[in-house]
Formats: C-alpha cells, structure tokens, sequence
C-alpha cells in the first residue's frame, strides 16, 4: 500500500485550491515556475504552462493570441492594484483587480490572454468568442483550463466578468466544470458532497474512471492508504480540505 500523511498547512497546495476575496493565497505555497512558449519573462507553474502550450499548439493559437499577464508576485499585485485606484478609481479597480493576496495571479496556475494588436489593454485585454480565440475556449477544459470569471456569475466569484482570464485547474475537473456550468466557487462547495470512499466517477472518452473525494484536513496529519498501484492527484482547495483524484 502507499502511505500518505496529509498535514493541515498542505491545503493551501495544489491546482485545485480557490484564491478569492474571502480565501488568500500563501505564498509558500508558491511550486515550480518555468516560462510559457519562448517568453522568459511569462512564467507558470510547470503543469499549467505544459498544458497551455499543448492547448496553443492545437489550435495554432500564438500567432494571433498574445499572453498578457501570467504569473504575478505578490509586490506587482499590489502595484497593479494601486495604480488601478490611481487611474482608474476604486470601483473599476474591485471589480477587475483583485486584492494583493487574493489573486489567482500569485498562484503561477492562471493567465490572462488576448487577441494580438497593435496595443492591448493591460487590465482588459480583447479576447472575442470568434476564429481562434474561440476556439480556444471551446478546447480550453480539454487541457485543464476553465474561464475563471463568466459573465453572470459576478456575485459568485467577487470579480467582473474577464473574458480573457483562463484558470488551470487540470483534468478531469476543468471538463467537470464546463458540463456542470460551475465556477471554482461552486465546484469546491460541490466535492463536499464525495467524501473518500463515495467518490464523484467521471469517465474519460477514452473510457478510463476518474473517482474524485473531498477529504477535510484536521490538525494532525490524515493517513491515507492507496493501492501500490493507483494513479493520483491530489490537491488542498486553499480553504478546507483536499482533493484526491484516482484514476481507475
């Protein structure tokens, strides 16, 4: 059997964990940052800028689609958003800025695209629904990225719908997400409902079971025992608990 010991303070771990206005992010809990496409300066947590440039290069989306921001730490957050309140006022700035501490920005798992011009928006690029920006919406959970902030969902989410704004969260949740119609508010609330061993099942196309449990953490390390020969993931949700993903 494999042993794992889940200690509390590893919520705050993972592509699963939700950065918000009411949740912030630890920056320890920062992982492996490598560059996006041949950008030095663009970085991303490993899993996220792998399958980014996967998803890029299915849809043959660089030439017309340029990154805008990636990941940001914590001293650029809190310049963006004062020079927000500076330029722009305090309600543009909460509704399409979030706090330093609080943006998915800081986790290296979100991106913020849009349709190469000659000059783009910083704050709100233009990333249409059309040609190859559309496709890549339409393929964007195949490899694990979800539209973070969709129009309508404003109360849900804390932030302004940003059309450009794409989310790692990986495979299968981000497909999960899309069928249910579920922000990352909402799907975190809903793994609560599949504790360890009453497993959410999620088939892949290629026929092959993904069980997904909400396990919450307590004070002292959770020992969790796996077959030797399971395929997991797991993931703290940054508020909780964590995720833990067998792939059957």
């Amino acid at each position: 059997m494999k042993i794992i010991l889940l200690s509390y303070n590893e919520i705050h771990r993972g592509t699963l964990i939700l950065v918000n206005g009411a949740h912030a992010f630890d920056e320890s809990a920062v992982q492996e940052l490598i560059p996006i496409h041949s950008d030095g300066d663009a970085l991303l947590q490993s899993s996220a800028s792998h399958a980014l440039n996967r998803l890029m290069s299915a849809v043959r989306g660089w030439q017309e689609i340029a990154f805008v921001s990636a990941w940001r730490s914590r001293g650029e957050q809190q310049r963006i958003w004062d020079d927000s309140l500076r330029e722009n006022g305090p309600e543009f700035t909460r509704t399409y800025v979030a706090l330093p501490g609080h943006s998915e920005h800081e986790t290296g798992l979100a991106i913020d695209l849009g349709a190469r011009r000659e000059h783009i928006d910083f704050i709100r690029p233009e990333f249409p629904y059309t040609g190859v920006c559309g496709t890549f919406r339409e393929k964007a959970a195949d490899y694990g990225f979800v539209l973070r902030y969709p129009k309508g969902r404003e109360q849900v989410t804390g932030i302004g719908h940003e059309p450009w704004h794409f989310r790692y969260v990986g495979i299968p949740h981000a497909r999960i997400m899309r069928e249910q119609d579920m922000t990352l508010e909402e799907y975190t609330d809903y793994l609560r409902r599949f504790p360890y061993k009453n497993s959410l099942c999620f088939w892949e196309n290629g026929g092959q079971k993904a069980a997904i449990s909400y396990i919450e953490a307590q004070q002292e390390p959770i020992r969790l025992e796996l077959p030797d020969h399971c395929l997991y993931t797991l993931s703290g949700n940054n508020v909780d608990g964590f995720i833990l993903t067998e792939w059957r």
